[in-house]
C-alpha cells in the first residue's frame, strides 16, 4: 500500500505546490483532483501534471473527479484526463443525495451509470472506485455493498472513516468493503467536523491500515488541520510511523 496526497486538501495552492508538499512530505504520490487542479477535459494540462509528478519520483496514484452516477453528464472527458494523466484508477462520486433518500428507479438509474462507466475505463484498463462519503449511495456499509454488487465486476470503493460513528461501527463498516477496497482517506477529525491532528487518531488509524493492507492500494491523506503544509508534513510523519508499529 502505497501512502500520498489527496491535492484537494490544497485546493487554494497550485497543483506545482501540491507536488512539492508531497514531495517534502516523503509521501509516494498523488491523488490529483479533478475541481481545480486537473479539471476534466484538460489532456494537455494532465499529461504535464503526469510527467512533473513522474519527475519528483512519485506516483499519480489516482483521479479523484467529481463525476456522480446518474447526474447526465458525460463521462468520456473524465476518463479521457485520467488516461492523459496515467491513472489508473477513477474516483467517482454515487450520486449526490442519502442512500435513504432514493427512490428504487433513481438507484437503478446510478446503478446503470456505474456499468456503463466502469465499462469504459475497463476498455482502457482504468478502475472505477466509489468516493466513500456521507449523502451518497455509499453512506453506510450496507449500501455501499448493495451498490458494488449490483454494478458488478470491474468497480471497486474508496473508504473512509465517518467521525460520528464509533471506532469500532467504523471498523466493520470498513471490513465490510475489504474485497472492493482500492484506496482509503486518511484524517482524522472531530464528530462536529474539526479537523484534529493525525496523531490524535494513532490508535484507531493503525487499527484500519493494519486492516487495509493488502487491499487498498494506497492511503491517502486528505484535509489537514489548517489547510497548513508543516501540518501534513507531521501528519505524513504519522502515517509512516504507523506503517512500522
Amino acid at each position: 500500500m502505497k501512502y500520498g496526497l489527496a491535492s484537494v486538501t490544497f485546493r487554494g495552492r497550485g497543483w506545482r505546490e501540491v507536488l512539492a508538499v508531497a514531495r517534502g512530505c516523503g509521501l509516494g504520490g498523488v491523488e490529483w483532483g479533478g475541481d481545480i487542479h486537473v479539471p476534466p477535459g484538460e489532456a494537455l494540462l494532465a499529461r504535464e501534471v503526469s510527467q512533473a509528478t513522474a519527475d519528483a519520483g512519485l506516483a499519480v496514484l489516482s483521479y479523484g473527479s467529481y463525476y456522480r452516477l446518474g447526474g447526465g453528464e458525460p463521462f468520456g472527458p473524465v476518463l479521457e484526463t485520467a488516461l492523459a494523466l496515467r491513472a489508473g484508477t477513477v474516483r467517482v462520486w454515487a450520486g449526490a443525495k442519502g442512500s435513504a433518500q432514493y427512490t428504487a428507479g433513481e438507484r437503478e438509474q446510478a446503478i446503470s451509470d456505474a456499468r456503463a462507466v466502469a465499462g469504459m475505463a475497463a476498455a482502457h484498463g482504468v478502475t472505477v472506485a466509489f468516493e466513500y462519503h456521507p449523502n451518497t449511495l455509499t453512506d453506510t456499509a450496507a449500501s455501499a455493498l448493495a451498490l458494488l454488487a449490483a454494478a458488478g465486476r470491474g468497480v471497486r470503493t474508496y473508504w473512509q472513516p465517518n467521525p460520528r460513528l464509533t471506532h469500532g461501527q467504523n471498523l466493520n463498516a470498513l471490513a465490510a468493503v475489504l474485497p472492493w477496497l482500492e484506496n482509503v482517506h486518511v484524517f482524522h477529525w472531530a464528530p462536529e467536523g474539526a479537523r484534529l491532528p493525525l496523531e490524535d487518531g494513532a490508535p484507531q488509524w493503525q487499527a484500519y491500515l493494519e486492516l487495509a493492507e493488502g487491499h487498498a492500494r494506497a492511503a491517502l491523506l486528505e484535509f489537514v488541520r489548517g489547510d497548513d503544509p508543516a501540518q501534513c508534513a507531521r501528519d505524513a510523519a504519522c502515517l509512516t510511523r504507523l506503517r512500522t508499529l
